[in-house]
């Protein structure tokens, strides 16, 4: 399967507080998880499905992060819930940084690269 993408994502988990319509058009305001991010998109756990199209508003210490629903999928333990940024609205770790975070790129190229004694890796 090809990667659809336009940017790396990092792994993480924080609790964010979310607000997006509810069929009826009333606002939501609830808590998800946040699984990863990157400054185009993220995926959230939420315990109940949300429908693709969603329009979705993310809350953080300086300001929020809207976007669209691109996908909703059940897993094991939850609702993961794929989120495409609004044009303009990028996330930006100067804006917020999730509580844990993991950016596999960053780990899979310094375990790459050379060492002092010419091996690669740990």
């Amino acid at each position: 399967m090809q990667e659809k993408r336009l940017n790396a994502r990092m792994i993480c988990a924080d609790l964010l507080h979310v607000c997006f319509p509810d069929e009826h058009g009333n606002i939501v305001r609830t808590s998800a998880i946040l699984e990863d991010l990157s400054p185009s998109g993220a995926c959230i756990q939420f315990e109940c499905p949300i429908p693709v199209g969603c329009r979705i508003a993310i809350a953080h210490p300086n300001g929020e992060l809207r976007g669209v629903v691109k996908y909703c999928t059940f897993w094991e333990i939850g609702y993961y819930v794929g989120l495409q940024f609004d044009e303009g609205c990028k996330w930006s770790p100067e804006d917020f940084q999730p509580e844990f975070s993991l950016d596999l790129e960053q780990l899979m190229s310094s375990s790459l690269a050379p060492k002092p004694d010419g091996k690669r890796g740990s």
